[in-house]
C-alpha cells in the first residue's frame, strides 16, 4: 500500500520538477512501480534498491540524448527535487556517488490528494452541503430547527382552521412537507408548512366536497409542481419578477402575517381583549416581553449561542408555569384532542377517498392549478429573499425548490394533509437563528414537530400562544420593507404604484394574482416608456458618385412593437430627396413588428419613386427582411458592412 502511494507521489512530483528543464521528458509509471520494496539505513532514511534507481536513471539519460540535452542539466534538475537526495556530503553517505535515492515523505507534510484521501474527496459528495457534519453547524441547526418548530405550531393550526380541517392535519402537513422540502429544496434554510395562501385557495373545495378532495388537490398540485417546475423548469421565469414586485410581495405578506396574529387578541365576539382583564394583561404583557427578549438575547454575550426566538419562548413558558399566569396555551387554541399524544395521532398513508372519474378531475383541477402556482411563487420568492439574507455568493436552484415542494405536497396529500409551501416568516426566524448553513435546520424542524406531536404533546400544549405571537410580531417588524415607504417619493411613480398594487392584492386576494398583476404592470410601463424613446437625427450626406445630396436619418432608441407608431412619424416622405438613408447604428430591431414597420416605410418611399438605403442592420435582421420580401426590392436596399454592422438576434 505504501509503495503504491509513494509511487503515485513520485510520478506526480518528479514530473513537475523535471518539466521546467525538459518538456520532452515523460516518465512511464512502470519505471517507478517496478522498484523493489524500500530498505532502511541507519539514519532512518528510506532507500530504494540500487538496480531499480540505476534503471530509472538510464531511461532518463536515453530520453535526454534523444532531445540533445546535456547530462549536467538532468543532474542539476534532479538534485533540486524535494523527492530526491544526492549521495554527496548531504546525501546518504555513499561517498559522493551520483546515484539518487528516493525519500519517503511523511503523510502529514503533504496535502491530501484525490487519490490519497477518501475523506478529502468525500467533501464533494456530501448531498447536504460541506457544513452538514460540522459540530458547530449541527448544534446551531438543531437549535434553530427547534425554535422554528415551535413557531410553526400556531401557524399550522390557524391555516388548518382556514382550510376547514382538524389542527392535526395542518401539523402533519408541516411535518411531511417541511422535511422533504428541506431535504431536497433549492437551498438550505427554507422552512415549509401549511400556508395561508394555499389554505385560502382550497377552503371552498373542502367546504363543498370534504377533506378527501383537499388531499387529492394537494397530490395533483404536487405533481404539477414536480413536472412543470422541477422537470420543465418553469420556475426560472421567477427572475422576471422586478424589484418593486418583490417589495410589494414582502410588504403584503408581512401584513397578512400580522393580521393572522390579531385573532389571538380577540374574544369570541370579535372584540379585542381589554387591558383591565387578567387575560388581556397577560396576553399583551407576555407578547411584549417576548419581543423584548428576542431583541435582548443576542446582545448578551453568554446567550449568543441560543437562538433568540427559542430562548424567548422557553423563558416565557417557564415564567407562565412558575407564576401561574392565566395565559392562553396551544391546547386552548386547538383543543385537547390535538395534543393527546401517543401513536394514535399518527397519520394513515393511503389514497384519498375520491372517485377516479373525469368529473372529480374537473372539480379538483382548477384548485390544484391555482394552489401549485401560488405555492411555487411564494416558495421561489422566499428563496430569493433568503439568497439575499445569506449573501454567501450562492443562488438557490428553482428546479430543485419546485421539485421539493411538489414532492412534499405529494407526500402530505397521501398522509391526508392539505398541502402548502415555504413560509417567509418562519424561514426568516430560521435565518436569524443561524439555520442558513445546513439543510439540517429545516429537517430537524419537522422531526422536532413530529416528536412533539407524538411524545411531547403535554409539553407542547403548555406553550403560551402569546410567546409565539411575540416572535411573529418581531418577524413582521424585521421583514417589512420600511425603506420602501421612505423612497416612494424618490422612485418613479410607476414603481411606487406597483409596490402598492402588489401589496394590496396580496392582502385582499392571493399572492399569485398579485405577482402576475405586478409583473404585467411593470412590463407595460417599461414598454410604454421605451416606445417613446425612439428618435431620429436628420442630416444630409454628399455622395461622390451622385450630384445631389442624400438625407440621412440616424435612429436612436429601440424599434419594437411599442415604438413602431412613433417610428413611422419620424419621416417626411413627400419632402425628402430621391434617396434617403436610415442608419441603425444607435438602434436595434427587436421583433417582427419592427421588421414590418421598416417595410411599410420603404413601401411609402417606393410609391413615390424614391429609394431607401438601410445601413448598420445586423446580418440576421437583413436576412429576415429579404425573406419577408421574397428578395431585395428596388426601392429598399440593404447595404451591409461586416466590419461595422452590429451583431444581435431578432425575436420572432
Amino acid at each position: 500500500m505504501m509503495l503504491a502511494i509513494s509511487s503515485s507521489w513520485a510520478i506526480t512530483l518528479l514530473s513537475t520538477q523535471i518539466a521546467p528543464c525538459s518538456a520532452a521528458f515523460f516518465i512511464e509509471p512502470r519505471q517507478l512501480t517496478s522498484m523493489q520494496p524500500p530498505r532502511r539505513e541507519g539514519n532512518g532514511r528510506t532507500l530504494k534498491s540500487r538496480s531499480s534507481v540505476t534503471t530509472s536513471n538510464n531511461d532518463l539519460l536515453l530520453l535526454q540524448k534523444k532531445k540533445g540535452r546535456e547530462q549536467t542539466n538532468i543532474s542539476s534538475s534532479l538534485s533540486t527535487s524535494p523527492l530526491l537526495l544526492s549521495g554527496g556530503a548531504g546525501g546518504s553517505g555513499d561517498g559522493g556517488s551520483s546515484r539518487r535515492v528516493f525519500r519517503s515523505r511523511p503523510l502529514h507534510a503533504t496535502p491530501p490528494s484525490q487519490v490519497e484521501s477518501i475523506t478529502h474527496n468525500a467533501k464533494s459528495l456530501k448531498p447536504f452541503g460541506s457544513h452538514f457534519l460540522e459540530r458547530e453547524t449541527i448544534v446551531s441547526s438543531l437549535a434553530s430547527g427547534l425554535a422554528v418548530s415551535l413557531a410553526m405550531v400556531p401557524e399550522a393550526i390557524s391555516f388548518a382552521f382556514v382550510a376547514g380541517v382538524s389542527p392535526l392535519v395542518g401539523l402533519w402537513t408541516t411535518v411531511f412537507l417541511g422535511f422533504l422540502a428541506a431535504t431536497f429544496g433549492g437551498r438550505a434554510g427554507i422552512c415549509s408548512s401549511a400556508s395561508g395562501a394555499c389554505s385560502i385557495v382550497v377552503a371552498s373545495l373542502c367546504a363543498s366536497y370534504g377533506p378527501a378532495y383537499l388531499s387529492a388537490c394537494a397530490i395533483m398540485a404536487g405533481i404539477l409542481q414536480m413536472i412543470f417546475g422541477g422537470y420543465i423548469g418553469v420556475g426560472k421565469w421567477i427572475r422576471l419578477v422586478p424589484h418593486p414586485v418583490m417589495l410589494g410581495f414582502v410588504n403584503g405578506l408581512t401584513i397578512v402575517m400580522f393580521r393572522a396574529q390579531l385573532m389571538h387578541f380577540q374574544t369570541s365576539t370579535g372584540s379585542f381583549l381589554p387591558l383591565s382583564s387578567a387575560a388581556g394583561r397577560s396576553m399583551y404583557g407576555m407578547t411584549a416581553l417576548t419581543m423584548l427578549l428576542v431583541k435582548t438575547i443576542p446582545k448578551i454575550k453568554q446567550l449568543r449561542v441560543v437562538p433568540p426566538s427559542l430562548g424567548a419562548v422557553t423563558f416565557c413558558a417557564i415564567l407562565a408555569k412558575v407564576l401561574k399566569i392565566p395565559v392562553k396555551t396551544l391546547s386552548d387554541v386547538s383543543g385537547a384532542e390535538t395534543f393527546r399524544g401517543g401513536l394514535s395521532v399518527l397519520p394513515t398513508i393511503s389514497l384519498p377517498n375520491v372517485p377516479f372519474s373525469v368529473e372529480a378531475l374537473q372539480i379538483i383541477a382548477p384548485y390544484a392549478i391555482t394552489m401549485a402556482a401560488v405555492g411555487a411563487i411564494e416558495s421561489l420568492l422566499t428563496m430569493q429573499l433568503l439568497d439575499g439574507i445569506a449573501d454567501d455568493g450562492k443562488r438557490g436552484s428553482t428546479k430543485k425548490e419546485c421539485f421539493a415542494q411538489g414532492l412534499g405536497n405529494l407526500a402530505s396529500g397521501f398522509a391526508g394533509g392539505i398541502g402548502g409551501c415555504a413560509l417567509l416568516g418562519q424561514s426568516i426566524i430560521n435565518a436569524e437563528s443561524g439555520g442558513l448553513k445546513s439543510r439540517l435546520s429545516g429537517m430537524s424542524m419537522a422531526v422536532f414537530l413530529a416528536l412533539g406531536i407524538v411524545a411531547g404533546a403535554p409539553l407542547l400544549a403548555s406553550v403560551p400562544v402569546a410567546a409565539l405571537v411575540g416572535v411573529m410580531f418581531t418577524v413582521c417588524v424585521s421583514t417589512f420593507s420600511w425603506s420602501s415607504l421612505r423612497i416612494l417619493n424618490k422612485i418613479p411613480r410607476l414603481d411606487a404604484a406597483v409596490i402598492l398594487l402588489v401589496s394590496i392584492i396580496t392582502v385582499k386576494d392571493d399572492l399569485a394574482k398579485a405577482v402576475v398583476a405586478g409583473v404585467v404592470a411593470s412590463a407595460l410601463g417599461f414598454a410604454w416608456k421605451q416606445s417613446r424613446s425612439i428618435r431620429a437625427k436628420e442630416s444630409f450626406v454628399k455622395i461622390p458618385s451622385q450630384k445631389s445630396e442624400w438625407k440621412s436619418y440616424n435612429l436612436d432608441g429601440p424599434l419594437f412593437f411599442g415604438s413602431t407608431t412613433q417610428f413611422s412619424t419620424l419621416f417626411d416622405v413627400k419632402s425628402d430627396p430621391n434617396d434617403i438613408i436610415i442608419d441603425f447604428t444607435n438602434s436595434r430591431v427587436y421583433d417582427h413588428s419592427a421588421l414590418e414597420a421598416i417595410n411599410n416605410i420603404a413601401e411609402k418611399y417606393g410609391e413615390v419613386g424614391k429609394k431607401v438605403h438601410l445601413r448598420h442592420l445586423s446580418q440576421e435582421c437583413g436576412n429576415l427582411l429579404l425573406k419577408l420580401n421574397g428578395g431585395e426590392r428596388p426601392y429598399e436596399l440593404i447595404e451591409s458592412d461586416p466590419k461595422t454592422d452590429p451583431v444581435y438576434s431578432v425575436a420572432l
